[in-house]
């Protein structure tokens, strides 16, 4: 070790093997140099097109929704037929998604665990209500089941016939949001859980669902947010009859055909309001389930 004279300034630190600057690595190779200036753009960025597409969209929402008073917004709000349709969406829509659970499961087992002819194809048709525009669907499912259905169910301007359009959109969320997890589960747990003497439906309920619920209640959220502002799909096969068959989205739609604009922002920011909350609180749960399976 060269020893320290006091006093003396001191040396530059040798220049690396092979020359080259000074901030070389060895044998001259450039170290990659940071550059903080090209995050904050990317974030820079990100943040206008979020504001430009999302944020200021809804601050406008608000604002049209409270521009004739928060009175005004009260009455839009807790009108009778507002109240009523709201009432069947959300109901509706928490039927859609608990029979999404299961079913949108089941469906993702099988297209993991599964072969059978014509997979490659069910695996194509289940994202038919994403490529679909939901106005054609709204339009087949009342040629299929209005009046005049081939098969003989008539359920056109009802209850059930909101339930179905609303369990065709909504089917991909939950198939989709558990397939990568199906397929990047460890086997090898549930084959030694086998092997140890547990039956299927323990293998099932202790090793396969803690594992899956994450992505199960991830797609329950997305159908559940669809479902709630669903539109193109009800218009037609619902009827829009008031205090039976009138969903939110389709109240808002009237409102505006009124002129109502702002009770129509009014019963809009509700929505918002309800799908955030759901969707905050599920991500709360997902996030609890995580911790708790660690």
């Amino acid at each position: 070790m060269t020893p320290v004279v006091p006093g003396a300034r001191a040396e530059a630190p040798p220049r690396p093997v092979g020359g080259g600057p000074p901030w070389a690595g060895r044998g001259g190779a450039v170290a990659p140099l940071r550059r903080p200036g090209g995050a904050a753009l990317g974030r820079g960025l990100v943040t206008a097109y979020l504001s430009l597409i999302v944020l200021i969209p809804l601050a406008a929402l608000v604002a049209r929704s409270t521009q004739d008073g928060i009175g005004a917004f009260m009455d839009a709000i807790t009108a009778p037929e507002g109240i009523a349709a709201l009432k069947l969406t959300l109901v509706a829509s928490l039927i859609v998604v608990a029979v999404n659970a299961v079913a949108g499961t089941t469906i993702a087992w099988v297209l993991v665990r599964d072969s059978f002819p014509g997979k490659g194809i069910v695996n194509s048709l289940i994202d038919l209500p994403f490529a679909l525009p939901t106005i054609v669907a709204g339009i087949t499912l009342l040629a299929l089941y209005g009046s005049s259905s081939p098969v003989g169910i008539d359920v056109a301007y009802t209850r059930i016939a909101i339930l179905m359009a609303l369990l065709f959109v909504t089917l991909p969320f939950v198939v989709r949001a558990v397939q990568p997890t199906l397929l990047e589960l460890d086997r090898e747990m549930e084959e030694a859980a086998t092997s140890l003497g547990a039956k299927p439906l323990t293998v099932f309920r202790r090793i396969i669902l803690p594992n899956l619920s994450p992505a199960i209640l991830a797609g329950v959220a997305l159908a559940f947010a669809r479902s709630i502002g669903e539109f193109g799909s009800l218009v037609l096969i619902s009827g829009n009859i008031p205090f039976k068959t009138e969903v939110s989205s389709v109240f808002i739609f009237g409102q505006i055909e009124s002129g109502n604009t702002s009770g129509a922002a009014a019963v809009s920011v509700l929505l918002l309001a309800i799908s955030l909350l759901i969707l905050l609180g599920i991500g709360v749960i997902s996030r609890w389930s995580r911790r708790h399976d660690r």
